[in-house]
C-alpha cells in the first residue's frame, strides 16, 4: 500500500484540527509500530481481535514508558493496574470484545513465555494489556466464541499498513447509532528541528444516536432510531516517538477525552472510555547492570503540542472508523447504517 494521508474522513472534505498528518495518517507513522486484525464473521458472530505491536524487538526485555487514563471506568480491561504503578508496557496491546479478554490474556502470556523462557516465579511474571468494547448488539457475545488462536492470528498479521472500519475488534461495534469500528490517525510535531509523530488507534463503540457532531457542524442521525442511553465504550491508544515520562503520558492520554467531546460525547454512565499512551523513544531494560539510567524527556512547556495532537487524532480516528465501516446486519434483526452512506447522500 502506498503511503497516503488522505484518510476516509479527509476524502469527504472533513478536516479535524490544524496539525499536519503523517505520511499514512495512521498510528504506524510512529516507527516500529505494527497493527494486525483477526476478523470473525460467522452466523451471528461479528467480532475479532486487533493487535498493536509497539516495537519489533523483545518487548518484555525492552519495555516502553506508558500510562493510561480512565475517562469513564465501565470496562473490563486487563493490565492497567501494573502499567499505572510501574509506568511501563511489556507486551503488545490486544483489543477485543468484553468476553474475549481472557483469551487475549492467555495469548499474550504464552507469547512472552515462548520468547522469554527465563520468566518464572523468581524472576517476575508478565503483565498482558488487553482492552475491550461490548459488541453484543450486532454479535452473539454470549457465545464466547473468540479463541487464543484468534488473538495470535491478529498478532501474526501485524504490519505497518492495515485496514480500518469493521475489522478485528471493530467488526461488531456501533458508534452514535451508526456502524463503528477501528480507526486511526496521526499528527506530526516539530521539536528542536526534528519531526516527531503522535498517532492514535481507536475502538469506537460509543455515543448516542443524534449526538454526533461533524467538524463542519453537521449532526448526522440514523433515520428512525429512537433515543437511547449512552452504554457504549471507546478505547483510545496513543503512541508517540517523543521522549516522555509516564506522568506526561497520562496527561496526554487524558486529552483523548477532548477529541471525544469534539464529536459530541459526554462519557455516559454506562460507557467504558479509556485512553492508553506509550512512547517508543526509550527502551527500559528488564535487567540492567547499572543502578541509574539516564533518559531525555520533553520539557513540560511544549506539552500542549501533544495535547492538541491527542485531541485531533482521536477525533479523526473515530470518524475514520465510522466512515470506513459499511452498513451491517447482525444477529437477529440488528442493523447499523453507515456514516459514509449518510455523507454521500447529504
Amino acid at each position: 500500500m502506498r503511503p497516503t494521508n488522505v484518510s476516509p474522513v479527509r476524502a469527504h472534505g472533513l478536516i479535524c484540527g490544524a496539525m499536519q498528518p503523517g505520511p499514512r495518517n495512521l498510528i504506524t507513522d510512529v516507527a516500529g509500530i505494527t497493527v494486525g486484525h483477526k476478523t470473525v464473521i460467522d452466523g451471528d458472530l461479528r467480532t475479532g481481535f486487533t493487535a498493536i505491536v509497539p516495537h519489533q524487538g523483545n518487548l518484555f526485555l525492552d519495555k516502553l514508558v506508558a500510562s493510561s487514563a480512565v475517562i469513564n471506568g465501565f470496562g473490563k480491561s486487563a493490565g492497567l493496574i501494573q502499567v499505572e504503578e510501574l509506568g511501563t508496557l511489556e507486551t503488545p496491546i490486544l483489543l477485543t470484545n468484553t468476553f474475549g479478554v481472557a483469551e487475549g490474556i492467555h495469548a499474550l502470556i504464552r507469547r512472552e513465555l515462548r520468547q522469554n523462557p527465563q520468566i518464572d516465579r523468581a524472576k517476575g511474571t508478565v503483565n498482558p494489556v488487553v482492552m475491550e468494547c461490548n459488541d453484543g448488539y450486532l454479535s452473539d457475545i454470549n457465545a464466547i466464541a473468540l479463541t487464543e488462536e484468534d488473538a495470535n492470528a491478529a498478532l501474526v498479521a501485524a504490519s505497518e499498513d492495515f485496514e480500518q472500519g469493521s475489522v478485528g475488534a471493530g467488526t461488531g461495534i456501533s458508534c452514535f447509532g451508526f456502524k463503528g469500528g477501528i480507526g486511526s490517525a496521526s499528527r506530526q510535531i516539530e521539536l528542536e528541528e526534528r519531526t516527531f509523530t503522535l498517532g492514535a488507534l481507536v475502538q469506537a463503540n460509543f455515543g448516542r444516536a443524534g449526538d454526533l457532531v461533524l467538524p463542519d457542524g453537521r449532526r448526522p442521525s440514523p433515520e428512525g432510531m429512537a433515543a437511547q442511553e449512552e452504554r457504549g465504550s471507546v478505547i483510545i491508544v496513543l503512541a508517540t516517538d517523543v521522549p516522555l515520562e509516564s506522568r506526561q503520558l497520562k496527561r496526554i492520554a487524558r486529552r483523548a477525552g477532548a477529541g471525544l467531546a469534539r464529536l459530541g460525547s459526554f462519557y455516559g454512565n454506562g460507557s467504558g472510555d479509556i485512553g492508553f499512551a506509550f512512547s517508543t523513544a526509550h527502551k527500559i531494560p528488564h535487567n540492567s547492570e547499572r543502578d541509574l539510567i539516564a533518559r531525555d524527556y520533553m520539557h513540560e512547556g511544549n506539552i500542549d503540542l501533544l495535547f492538541q495532537a491527542a485531541a485531533e487524532t482521536t477525533q479523526e480516528a473515530v470518524l475514520n472508523a465510522m466512515i470506513a465501516s459499511p452498513a451491517m446486519y447482525g444477529k437477529g434483526t440488528s442493523f447499523r447504517p453507515s456514516l459514509k452512506d449518510w455523507l454521500d447522500q447529504n
